[in-house]
């Protein structure tokens, strides 16, 4: 009896190849992280939706905590420092009278104290927590104590102490009072400003204890509340036009950096990771406002060429971007 062989099977799809061969998404997009999800866990999600080659963060959010993450796309991993850097604005909600072991509404109450700051007293201490100021970062952090994060550390209940530094407030104001056992704040301020830190800080200043409740970060760097959007929103789209129309271009991080045209053949030169010298008396325009040491975003034909440094009359490539 003569039998009709099955075809073999061919192989199966590669998801690797296949996200391989689509287009590069390069950019930022601005995700409303919600309550309860870690910041990792988000760029997880967002990496699964837009397939991006690499993926970065401007600056983690604690699970408790909701508000702007941004997230970096492709090449715009390369300017996530710039973010990072940049300042920043939150609002909390402390309650009074209790003192947490992370500061924060997840720790357990380590103390307790019976006094509530009115008004007044929470005015007359906000002057100190304005400016350049010490503070030591709550003990349930990333900081790292001979070469362990701190809350590994903590949680081993190993001793140890954290250090104070220095970082910076801008502002910090007081937005109500819903009640005698909570405050809200508004603070801007600069890299590293731990806000469950400013929430123990200013219960010690006002006679009493306290600890964060509520956290939301309003804006990081450039981006705001109006760039963003909800993790949800986003994975309804799944990874569509609808979704990529979500993410901003690569310099939308460098809004605050001298920006700098160039020709082709200048741009060729630094894309070639080699130095653009503008020493030329033709140049001297161009370059007026730069000082030595300045970090320069460039261009040419209104793309993105790289960021450089500007040392003795020459642009120097730091980062190059492929767009």
């Amino acid at each position: 009896m003569r039998t009709t062989a099955r075809p073999r099977a061919g192989p199966m799809p590669n998801k690797a190849a296949a996200s391989d061969k689509l287009p590069p998404v390069n950019g930022w997009i601005v995700i409303d992280k919600p309550l309860g999800l870690t910041s990792t866990q988000v760029v997880g999600r967002v990496r699964r939706i837009l397939r991006p080659r690499k993926v970065g963060h401007g600056g983690t959010l604690d699970p408790l905590a909701s508000g702007l993450l941004p997230i970096a796309l492709g090449e715009a991993t390369k300017t996530v420092s710039y973010v990072m850097d940049g300042r920043k604005s939150y609002r909390f909600t402390l309650r009074w009278g209790e003192a947490t072991e992370t500061d924060d509404a997840e720790g357990k109450v380590i103390e307790t104290h019976p006094h509530r700051p009115d008004a007044a007293e929470i005015a007359a201490v906000l002057a100190g927590f304005t400016g350049e100021i010490d503070q030591i970062p709550p003990i349930y952090s990333a900081i790292k104590v001979g070469g362990r994060r701190a809350y590994d550390l903590a949680r081993a209940q190993t001793d140890f102490a954290l250090q104070a530094r220095k970082v910076m407030v801008h502002a910090i104001t007081l937005e109500a009072m819903p009640d005698r056992d909570h405050a809200v704040f508004e603070v801007h301020c600069g890299k590293g400003t731990y806000m469950r830190s400013l929430a123990r800080d200013l219960g010690r200043a006002t006679g009493t204890v306290a600890h964060i409740v509520e956290l939301r970060r309003l804006t990081v760097g450039p981006f705001t509340e109006a760039d963003a959007i909800l993790l949800d929103s986003l994975e309804s789209m799944g990874h569509s036009p609808a979704a990529l129309e979500q993410v901003l271009p690569v310099e939308t991080a460098l809004d605050d950096i001298p920006a700098l045209a160039l020709s082709e053949t200048e741009a060729n030169r630094l894309r070639c990771g080699q130095a653009v010298s503008m020493v030329a008396r033709a140049n001297r325009d161009r370059i007026s406002e730069l000082s030595n040491g300045s970090i320069v975003f460039t261009t040419a034909g209104g793309k993105p060429v790289a960021l450089v440094r500007y040392e003795a009359g020459e642009l120097h490539p730091v980062r190059v971007l492929n767009l």
